[in-house]
């Protein structure tokens, strides 16, 4: 995973409440069994309609993606923040998550921002009256900064030292190495060995 400290750019104005995990990624487009290549299934059957917001010309190259109360609602599937972020998205602001999409976003280093209604909907009206807005989120800092806004927000130690460290389970698991082998020379000859 690739360490997080700013992500900085246009945004798209999604806006929806209570987006599941379903309609960011179907479940049909789950038979892949890489990790990669979810992007071109993101939003897919909204993506039907061509005046669905991810379809127009100007908001193309967009890394923020902002949302309502809610994003991510729904399964468990990792397969959605992993859409997202092969799409290109580096961050997604809402008032709220769902507690295990939040989760599968931080093992992958997608920046999943909680703030105030009211201040995302500031920042979502900014981005329609001009789609070259640019909301920069700056992690060790905490705040998002965007016209007329500049927020701190809320995000737990650990998680912060994970994303601002590029850290994801392994790695995690990793850092722990050296006693991971001190037990291991310490185990009974008799239990398996872990080479």
């Amino acid at each position: 995973m690739q360490a997080v400290e700013r992500v900085a750019g246009k945004a798209l104005p999604l806006g929806y409440s209570d987006v599941d995990t379903d309609q960011i990624v179907p479940s049909d487009a789950l038979k892949r069994i890489e990790r990669t290549g979810f992007g071109q299934f993101l939003f897919s059957e909204w993506r039907e309609d061509p005046d669905f917001v991810l379809n127009r010309p100007e908001h193309e190259g967009a890394v923020v993606l902002l949302a309502g109360e809610n994003f991510g609602s729904g399964s468990s599937r990792e397969h959605a923040p992993w859409a997202l972020q092969d799409y290109g998205f580096g961050a997604i602001i809402a008032p709220s998550f769902a507690d295990i999409f939040k989760n599968n976003c931080a093992k992958i280093g997608l920046l999943s921002i909680e703030l105030p209604e009211e201040t995302v909907e500031k920042l979502l009206e900014a981005v329609r009256n001009d789609p070259d807005t640019v909301i920069t989120i700056e992690l060790t800092e905490r705040t998002v900064t965007g016209p007329n806004v500049h927020e701190t927000f809320e995000m737990d130690e650990f998680t912060l030292q994970r994303l601002l460290n590029g850290l994801d389970d392994i790695s995690l698991t990793l850092t722990h190495e050296d006693d991971l082998q001190a037990f291991e020379k310490t185990r009974p000859s008799h239990l398996p060995k872990v080479l």
